[in-house]
C-alpha cells in the first residue's frame, strides 16, 4: 500500500470527496502517525488527539492537495508540526504554573504574561542555536528527548563524563544568555528543567 501510485490514486480520489479513499488512509497510516506522536508525547490520549488532528487536516485539505506533493510525507510533515505545538503548550503551561505558585501572580490568558512567555521562547531558541552543535545536539537529547547521560553516551559513543561536562557548559551558557538579555530569572530554571 506504500507504492506512490496507490498514494496518488488516494489523493485523486480524496480531492473528489471520495470518503472510502480517505478511510484506506487512515487505515494504512493512523498507526504509524500514532507511534510516531507517542515517541515525542508519552500519552496515549495526546498520541490519539494527533492522530485525529492530523487525518482532520488532510480531510478538510483534501482539495488543495497536490500530485507532486507525497501524501505520505504530508501527513508526517502535518503530525511533526502538531506534535511540537503540543510539546510547546505543555512545556509553557507547566513552566506557567509553577511561576504562580512561586510568586504568587497569575494572570488570564492574552495578557503580558503570554506576551512574555512568547518572548522567552524567542530568548531560548536564539540561545540553543549559539551553542556549539555538538553540545546543542546533547543539550536536545536530554531536554528535549528525555534520554539519560548513560543513554546519550551511548548512542553518540562518548562517555558519560563527557555528557555531564557537555551539559554544564551548555546550561552555564543559557543561564548567562538569559540573564544577558533581561528574561524574568525566576522562570529561566523552570524552562531549562522543562525543555
Amino acid at each position: 500500500m506504500d507504492h506512490p501510485d496507490s498514494e496518488l490514486a488516494w489523493l485523486r480520489r480524496l480531492r473528489h470527496d471520495d470518503q472510502r479513499a480517505f478511510d484506506a488512509l487512515f487505515r494504512q497510516y493512523s498507526a504509524r502517525v500514532y507511534r510516531f506522536a507517542y515517541s515525542y508525547l508519552k500519552a496515549r490520549p495526546a498520541a490519539e488527539e494527533i492522530v485525529q488532528e492530523c487525518f482532520l487536516k488532510i480531510w478538510e485539505r483534501r482539495h488543495e492537495l497536490r500530485d507532486d506533493v507525497p501524501l505520505k510525507g504530508y501527513l508526517f510533515t502535518v503530525a511533526h508540526h502538531a506534535i511540537l505545538n503540543q510539546l510547546r503548550h505543555n512545556r509553557y503551561h507547566l513552566a506557567y504554573q509553577d511561576y504562580t505558585l512561586l510568586t504568587g501572580y497569575a494572570t488570564t490568558p492574552g495578557t503580558d504574561t503570554d506576551v512574555a512567555f512568547a518572548e522567552l521562547e524567542t530568548v531560548y531558541l536564539a540561545a540553543l542555536e549559539k551553542l556549539p552543535p555538538k553540545r546543542r545536539h546533547i543539550f536536545k537529547l536530554s531536554r528535549q528527548q528525555g534520554l539519560s547521560y548513560a543513554e546519550i553516551a551511548q548512542e553518540l559513543g562518548i562517555s558519560v563524563k563527557t555528557v555531564e561536562t557537555q551539559m554544564a557548559q551548555a546550561l552555564h551558557f543559557l543561564r548567562q544568555y538569559f540573564q544577558a538579555h533581561g528574561t524574568m530569572l525566576v522562570i529561566v530554571p523552570l524552562l531549562l528543567a522543562l525543555c
